[in-house]
């Protein structure tokens, strides 16, 4: 007992009743999987071969994937949260973790961004699809900054280089299904799969590997611009060749 009379918890008894708490809430994960698994299908299957995103007879989605979050990976994330004074319970799990489920977009142009943005907030508006928060687009560059600025999202510019439009997407608002979409171009997604295997969950220790991370992200801002340029290059030049003359 403390000079004050208060008795401190046992550290032993305090570590058994977090692993009792986070198997609870892996237990109510395990027992949504199966409706969070169908709600990011169908969201999969929508964005990822609607008609609407044909151009000229080509789809400019290049890929698209998904993912249901793996149990010992939320493990961990429940881990890092409580660590960061965060804990999440069983029954705010589906509010306070919204990474669940996922589903990415990956397009080559980034000018291509605006269909399907669209297409998503067209299902929004309809009623189909509820926007859990206002999107948001995270970029280090400024001249990416200034393009997302035109579009109803909130622009942040993250130190770590990470470059990616998010909206966290639920059936209806009070449903606790939700299923976060990435919007990112090919140039981004390499990026983001070598920063996920050196930097993350743990950023690296490395300076030189983090010097090189930041480096990368500058050719893949580069790349992106360049794959915009030669693309109206050649929508140019196709509409010369197809002119009356």
């Amino acid at each position: 007992m403390t000079a004050d009379g208060v008795t401190p918890a046992d550290p032993q008894t305090v570590e058994i009743d977090v692993v009792i708490l986070d198997e609870e809430t892996l237990v109510r994960f395990d027992s949504m999987k199966h409706e969070l698994g169908i709600f990011m299908d169908g969201v999969l299957r929508y964005l990822g071969d609607h008609p609407d995103l044909r151009i000229g007879g080509k789809q400019i989605v290049h890929s698209y994937k998904s993912r249901l979050k793996d149990r010992e990976h939320l493990r961990s994330k429940l881990a890092r949260k409580r660590a960061e004074g965060r804990p999440v319970a069983p029954d705010d799990l589906f509010r306070r973790v919204t990474d669940l489920a996922g589903v990415r977009i990956i397009h080559l142009f980034q000018e291509h961004f605006s269909q399907i943005d669209r297409l998503i907030r067209g299902k929004v508006v309809a009623g189909d699809w509820v926007l859990d928060e206002r999107a948001t687009a995270y970029t280090w560059d400024p001249e990416a900054a200034d393009y997302f600025g035109a579009f109803d999202l909130s622009v942040v510019q993250k130190p770590t280089s990470y470059t990616s439009v998010h909206y966290l997407l639920r059936p209806r608002a009070d449903s606790p299904l939700c299923c976060e979409v990435q919007v990112r171009t090919l140039f981004e997604e390499i990026w983001g799969e070598v920063d996920h295997q050196i930097n993350y969950p743990v950023p690296t220790k490395s300076l030189a590997c983090g010097e090189q991370i930041k480096v990368l992200s500058k050719l893949v801002g580069a790349g992106s611009r360049l794959l915009d340029s030669l693309h109206r290059v050649h929508q140019s030049s196709i509409s010369e060749e197809t002119a009356p003359r």
